[in-house]
């Protein structure tokens, strides 16, 4: 990954995490990583236990962001989810997994579309 889609993905993380807490979510985590993967934002929603994927693009060229999201990558956050969980020790009687699309026109602002309980 260049440096320059590294920053554009930290922007857009950043952007999905103002949007989450303007929209009333609790972050409790950022980045969270293990040998096995990472997980962008673990955040309450109320009671809700959310882990968070945050996709960014500049362009449709390859699809939404969300669309960046596949069965193998679904499988792999709940194992991710599933790790952390037992790590931490936290305990949630729900937890859902959620996609936020960050889409980066050439002007103005950023967009963010979240996507509750995607997978």
């Amino acid at each position: 990954m260049t440096n320059r889609n590294q920053a554009v993905g930290a922007y857009g993380e950043r952007c999905a995490l103002r949007h989450l807490i303007e929209t009333g979510l609790r972050p409790i985590a950022r980045n969270w990583r293990c040998s096995a993967g990472e997980i962008d934002i673990i955040a309450w929603d109320g009671e809700i236990l959310a882990f968070c994927e945050v996709k960014t693009r500049r362009t449709e060229q390859f699809g939404s962001p969300a669309e960046a999201v596949v069965r193998a990558k679904a499988r792999r956050l709940r194992g991710l989810a599933a790790r952390w969980l037992a790590e931490t020790g936290t305990t949630a009687d729900e937890v859902r997994f959620d996609v936020l699309s960050v889409r980066l026109p050439a002007a103005g602002h950023a967009r963010v579309e979240h996507l509750r309980g995607a997978f």
